[in-house]
Parts: C-alpha cells; sequence; structure tokens
C-alpha cells in the first residue's frame, strides 16, 4: 500500500530534481468518451474501483500488492506487485495461485530508490528480482521496479539504469516509472527519458503506474489544475506507442472521485466532456 510519507518524499524529490517549467497553455479539451487498455486504476479500496470502471474507461488495476483485495470488475484485469521485502514471505504461495487463475503481468518492487519505500540498492534489488519473480518468465509478462522521477545516479532512471545492468538476464519486458512534479511539460520529458532508457535496454514498452502534479497529492486539491492537466497528458500517453500502460493517482474520494461519482480530474482521466 503507498503511503502519505511516500507521497511526500516523492513531491519533495520531483519538485527539486526536475528542470523548471517551460510556461506553458493549457487548452481545454472538450471529448467524449474513449475506451483505452492503457488506462488503469490504482487503488487501496477495491469497491471504488467499480465506480471508476463504469465509464468502460479502464482495463486493468492495482493495488501495491499481491492480491486484488476483493472483486473487480469483470473487465478490470488485475496486476499483481511485489511491493518488497515484507511481501517475500508470502510470495511463492500467492503467485502460483495467481498464475493459475490468468494473470498475464508481475510488478516488481515499489519505489525502491526511496528509503521510506522498498528500499533497495539496484544490487540487492536485482539479487530479489532474480530470486522472486524472474522465475515466472514465460508464464506472465515481467515488470521492473517502479522507480520515482528523482534525479541524481542513485536514484528514478539512474537507479534503473544500474539495476537494468545488474539484473540483464531477469526476463523483463517492461519498464515502471512513477512522476509528480509541476506541470504537463515537466511530466512529457520524464516519460520519453523513460522510454528512450527502456528502449536502449531493448524493453518493449514502459508503464507509468503513479502519477499526478505535486499540488494534488492530498485529497480535494488541485481539481481544476489536475483536470487541465490530465486533458492534455492522457491524449499524449494514448499516442505514444511506447507506453503500454499507466495510472494515475489515484482512484479514490477526493481524487479521480467524488463519492462514488467521477470527480472533475475523473471525468477528464475517462475522457468524458
Amino acid at each position: 500500500m503507498v503511503s502519505f510519507t511516500k507521497l511526500i518524499a516523492a513531491g519533495l524529490v520531483a519538485s527539486t530534481a526536475v528542470a523548471a517549467p517551460h510556461a506553458h497553455q493549457h487548452s481545454h479539451v472538450h471529448v467524449t468518451k474513449r475506451s483505452s487498455n492503457k488506462r488503469g486504476a490504482a487503488y487501496n479500496d477495491v469497491s471504488t474501483v467499480h465506480s471508476l470502471s463504469s465509464s468502460g474507461a479502464i482495463s486493468w488495476a492495482y493495488d501495491w500488492n499481491m492480491v486484488s483485495s476483493g472483486t473487480l470488475p469483470s473487465n478490470v484485469e488485475f496486476v499483481p506487485m511485489l511491493w518488497g521485502s515484507k511481501m517475500f514471505g508470502e510470495w511463492f504461495t500467492t503467485i502460483q495461485t495467481l498464475l493459475g487463475s490468468g494473470c498475464n503481468y508481475i510488478m516488481g518492487f515499489n519505489e525502491p530508490d526511496q528509503s521510506s519505500q522498498a528500499a533497495m540498492t539496484p544490487s540487492e534489488a536485482a539479487q530479489s528480482y532474480a530470486k522472486y519473480i524472474t522465475p515466472y518468465s514465460g508464464k506472465a509478462k515481467l515488470v521492473t521496479p517502479a522507480v520515482t522521477n528523482g534525479g541524481g545516479n542513485d536514484v528514478g532512471l539512474g537507479w534503473m539504469r544500474q539495476f537494468l545492468d545488474a539484473c540483464s538476464d531477469c526476463g523483463m519486458s517492461v519498464l515502471a516509472v512513477h512522476w509528480y512534479g509541476a506541470s504537463a511539460d515537466e511530466f512529457k520529458t520524464f516519460v520519453q527519458e523513460a522510454q528512450e532508457l527502456a528502449s536502449q535496454y531493448n524493453l518493449q514498452e514502459t508503464w507509468v503506474t503513479e502519477f499526478a502534479l505535486s499540488s494534488a497529492m492530498t485529497a480535494g486539491s488541485g481539481t481544476q489544475e489536475s483536470t487541465d492537466f490530465l486533458n492534455e497528458v492522457i491524449p499524449w500517453l494514448d499516442s505514444q506507442s511506447g507506453i503500454g500502460r499507466y495510472a494515475y493517482y489515484m482512484c479514490a474520494d477526493g481524487f479521480l472521485l467524488e463519492g462514488s461519482d467521477l470527480s472533475a480530474s475523473g471525468k477528464a482521466y475517462t475522457y468524458q466532456s
């Protein structure tokens, strides 16, 4: 499960690590609902996914956990995550059950480049990934650990590069990243850098499994700003051939939902005018 401490840390990292935003004029885009097999739900409460998926725009979901913790809508695929070392003890039994029920992907560790999250060096992560996840290569598509957009050799894409060098035989096909920052331009720049790194290491696609403006990381904050942001970046993500999936932070009341209904940002996320 994601933590508030993690969000603050991610926001601080993002705000200090990325370049100053370019001046940008947000346009208000009015479009009709459009489904996307890329668009997902990042959730803590499985019941919220039913509200988001009722639009028909969500194809997959995850909850920072090995299990879905309830029943997802029939048209929404659950993707398990091996969050970190705290889940190792139950992993082998749980993943066998999931694979038996048709699991298609396995997500790696949650922000191992952050001390408040999975907290692993690239070398430690590579050893653990090879032990716990690589054995299932060929039974499911394997997703790298998800890193932040922090700058430096030992965080963000710098951490990822070291991990990919150390885990060159780990059977991965998807690179995963998170982003928190100040503008759509910053977001696009980072995602393009992630796609370039994936291409360098012959990974088939990139997933953005958490993202939001730093100003919208608490419930009810940044509603109009988030709506404008999503109106710009969601069509862009859908147009990027190298982006396999994405999930906005997050599927919950005060974020993509307002009670059991879509919020303004929820409507933008699911392409509803």
